[in-house]
């Protein structure tokens, strides 16, 4: 049993380095991100949103679902964590 526990670990690692061959590298200004993404949030976020941080726009309007959503994991883990730490009182 651990020795097929070990293959599909390997297996899984392999298919994940594999996959980051796909990507491009760090930093490249003609990644899709930077050809696409970034420019329409700083040519667009006043317009859009009314704020004029781009970090807080971004972070609050463009992506307030993703953000909600990584917040509810954090206080779900802080929650588990308090509850699994607590003391008993006899």
């Amino acid at each position: 049993m651990k020795l097929v526990a070990l293959i599909a670990v390997c297996l899984t690692g392999a298919l994940l380095l594999y996959g980051t061959t796909d990507m491009p590298n760090w930093g490249d200004p003609n990644s899709p991100a930077s050809l696409h993404v970034s420019p329409r949030y700083i040519e667009k976020t006043m317009e859009e949103t009314a704020v004029p941080n781009m970090v807080t726009s971004v972070l609050a309007d463009y992506r307030g679902y993703d953000t909600l959503g990584e917040t509810t994991v954090i206080f779900t883990a802080a929650i588990a964590c308090i509850l699994l730490i607590r003391r008993f009182s006899p």
